[in-house]
């Protein structure tokens, strides 16, 4: 990609434009229900909604990308942990496999980092987020109730070095995921 693409926080102003682009970017994915556009509109309107973790990529004006972090808890038998999910991650047909997402995913750990979280969870492609840092989370003793097609897809990475060392417990998402 040699165009510059801008990564910036979504505005009020881009909430229409972003859920249609998350529609278009899920359109023909295989794991998709179809309803990622309205769980961008619910998650938004949730009292854990952090404006500063929702990023639109632009190019030439076009928003063409657009990432999502959204607070939850890991939670056991002694305590709760804030960790953060990030989902969806969201890019046009027309500019996929570009490194838009990638970008998009850099540029929001960053962001959490700086407003001091920890970690992220995911639910996603295997082959995809390992490159970003994400293992198993399985690998810290963190489960979900959410029945799902094999442990690898559900992932954490640690946005501080050993930041989930002493994390375990069961991930509680935001009632907005359904």
């Amino acid at each position: 990609m040699n165009q510059k693409i801008n990564i910036r926080q979504e505005t009020p102003e881009d909430y229409g434009c972003v859920i249609e682009l998350t529609e278009k970017a899920f359109e023909t994915m295989e794991f998709s229900d179809g309803n990622e556009g309205q769980l961008v509109d619910k998650l938004r309107k949730a009292p854990t909604f952090i404006s500063e973790l929702s990023l639109v990529a632009e190019l030439n004006g076009q928003l063409v990308g657009h990432i999502l972090f959204t607070p939850l808890q890991i939670r056991n038998e002694q305590t709760s942990f804030i960790s953060l999910v990030l989902g969806p991650v969201s890019v046009l047909p027309e500019f996929q496999k570009k490194g838009i997402g990638g970008q998009l995913i850099m540029a929001g750990h960053q962001k959490a980092r700086e407003l001091g979280f920890q970690s992220v969870i995911l639910i996603g492609h295997p082959e995809y987020y390992p490159r970003f840092g994400y293992k198993p989370a399985s690998t810290w003793g963190i489960k979900t109730q959410i029945p799902l097609p094999s442990d690898d897809v559900f992932m954490a990475v640690e946005l501080t070095e050993g930041a989930l060392d002493k994390v375990s417990g069961m991930v509680i998402f935001p009632p907005e995921f359904g």
